[in-house]
């Protein structure tokens, strides 16, 4: 009988230790990818636009179409007119676009008068030249004062466009 339960005793205590550990072998892996890039190619400008008695604005849409709103515009000396443009390359990866809320111009001649660009709009269009790449056209409103001086505005600081990997 002594022996049956020193055996049960051996038994029970060999099974108690045969599940004290256990291992397992994980392997690791990590895929680097190309940077995001954005490159400017077109500056934004609205062209010429005529001054008035009263606040106007004048919108540039991504396609480099203007429409106004209390001020004129003259077909005839319409000047300069581009949407912005920039290619970004994603390598085929998701990415969001941020844009300022708004962008102050200053009267080249009187930096004191300004003019305030707002309500930026973006269009991607994918690049069929390149896979992985796209080109973004990018408008905004401009928004005139009443008796706005007359004037060249810029600022030569300009303003940023970010793109970021989702």
């Amino acid at each position: 009988m002594k022996s049956a339960i020193l055996l049960l005793f051996l038994l029970v205590s060999f099974l108690g230790f045969s599940q004290a550990s256990a291992t397992s072998t994980i392997t690791a892996r990590v895929r680097v990818v190309e940077p995001i890039k954005i490159t400017k190619s077109m500056d934004l400008d609205f062209g010429n636009v005529i001054g008035s008695f009263t606040t106007g604005t004048l919108t540039l849409d991504p396609d480099g179409i203007r429409s106004v709103n209390g001020v004129q515009i003259s077909n005839a000396v319409p000047g300069d007119v581009t949407a912005a443009e920039a290619i970004v390359t994603h390598n085929n990866n998701n990415y969001s676009i941020s844009l300022p809320e708004s962008f102050t111009l200053y009267n080249s001649e009187n930096p004191d008068q300004f003019l305030l660009i707002n309500r930026f709009t973006v269009q991607p269009l994918p690049n069929s030249g390149d896979e992985g790449s796209d080109i973004l056209k990018i408008g905004a409103t401009l928004n005139l004062e009443a008796n706005q001086l007359p004037g060249y505005y810029t600022n030569s600081a300009g303003f940023n466009v970010t793109v970021s990997y989702n």
